[in-house]
């Protein structure tokens, strides 16, 4: 029979997809088809005429999962689209979702030896329209990994939290990983909380420190999370926007602070600063990604001359009617999700679950 397993987490943005996809890596040596599944998606792209969460868009990219008896559909039955929520309360369910989730794993699991299952946030996310976590991996009879992120006291209150939910619908949790803990106190931690959850009779399988990395988002990502335009492409929209500043002081006091991947934040009418800029990122700064890129607020644009400074030098750019302030805001409150052009970012992941993962617990755990 087809093996199965479902990565849960105790809150939204634990490190689900980060271990779904790690996982599937790892696994990849033990099995020679594995099928991937996201039964409820809140995250959606429209792909082959479907509305796919993009966790499965992303597995199926980077993995090549194709399935035998499926379509891309099946790796994602249910997309929560604005409004589901208030419909379902109002009206009831359109129609069977967990006969529609049921089915779409049949299909899935066809012709698999193992099949990764990914929750969407905690044990209780979905409970509003009868299908949580907790009730889908009851549904298809999977086992639990769940996921919980940072420090000792915290993760073990939200992992019991959880785990009564789990508990009550019968849903046995095979183990827990710890994500996103500090370097500095990576061994005290993963030494306390392995002590913490045996006392509460659950198995650690791992714990992964932090990479600052993975939530540093990419200018293509934050053209498309904020929905600004584009002015120049530039060479490389995929180079990560490791700091931001905001070039509103004089530009020899700005260049003090200026530093390798800094995206910069310009009132589209500072053409000192933006000329300034240009030369740096083409002169002595410029290595590896140079400046990530420049957004000119305010709805305002600079002079010609400039304009053709910005296009020579090859530098991202981006333009909004917004003002500096609140631009940088919702750069700030990005939520940084992988995509399938993330390479870096794919193989630090995968090389972390291989290095910090005991694969052959999750092996064991495998229902």
């Amino acid at each position: 029979m087809t093996k199965k397993i479902f990565i849960a987490a105790t809150m939204q943005n634990d490190g689900k997809t980060t271990v779904s996809l790690g996982l599937t890596a790892a696994l990849k040596k033990y099995f020679n088809k594995i099928s991937f599944i996201k039964p409820i998606g809140q995250r959606y792209l429209i792909e082959q005429g479907y509305k796919v969460d993009e966790d499965s868009v992303l597995i199926e990219a980077v993995f090549g999962i194709k399935c035998n008896a499926c379509n891309i559909k099946d790796m994602s039955p249910i997309a929560i689209e604005k409004g589901f929520t208030e419909r379902y309360i109002e009206n009831g369910p359109g129609e069977d979702y967990a006969a529609k989730i049921k089915s779409a794993f049949e299909h899935v699991a066809s012709g698999s030896d193992l099949v990764i299952i990914e929750g969407t946030g905690h044990a209780g996310v979905g409970s509003v329209f009868d299908l949580s976590n907790a009730t889908v991996a009851k549904l298809l009879g999977s086992n639990v990994i769940l996921i919980s992120s940072g420090g000792v006291g915290r993760p073990i209150d939200e992992i019991m939290l959880n785990k009564a939910l789990f508990d009550r619908e019968g849903v046995n949790i095979a183990g827990v990983i710890v994500n996103k803990v500090l370097p500095e106190k990576f061994k005290k931690i993963s030494r306390l909380v392995k002590m913490g959850l045996e006392k509460k009779g659950l198995n650690l399988l791992g714990v992964l420190p932090y990479q600052k990395v993975l939530d540093t988002p990419t200018m293509r990502e934050i053209k498309e999370e904020i929905r600004i335009d584009l002015l120049y492409e530039g060479e490389n929209l995929d180079c990560l926007a490791e700091q931001i500043l905001i070039g509103a002081m004089r530009v020899r006091d700005a260049l003090k602070f200026i530093k390798n991947n800094t995206l910069m934040i310009i009132p589209g009418d500072r053409d000192d600063m933006i000329k300034a800029i240009c030369d740096l990122h083409v002169g002595k700064l410029r290595r590896e990604c140079g400046i990530a890129g420049i957004i000119l607020s305010g709805g305002l644009m600079p002079k010609e001359w400039t304009l053709n400074f910005l296009k020579q030098s090859k530098i991202p750019t981006l333009t909004t009617k917004e003002d500096t302030y609140s631009i940088a805001s919702r750069i700030h409150h990005i939520l940084v999700k992988l995509h399938p052009q993330d390479t870096s970012k794919i193989k630090l992941i995968v090389d972390m679950v291989e290095k910090h993962i005991d694969i052959d617990k999750v092996l064991a755990s495998l229902k």
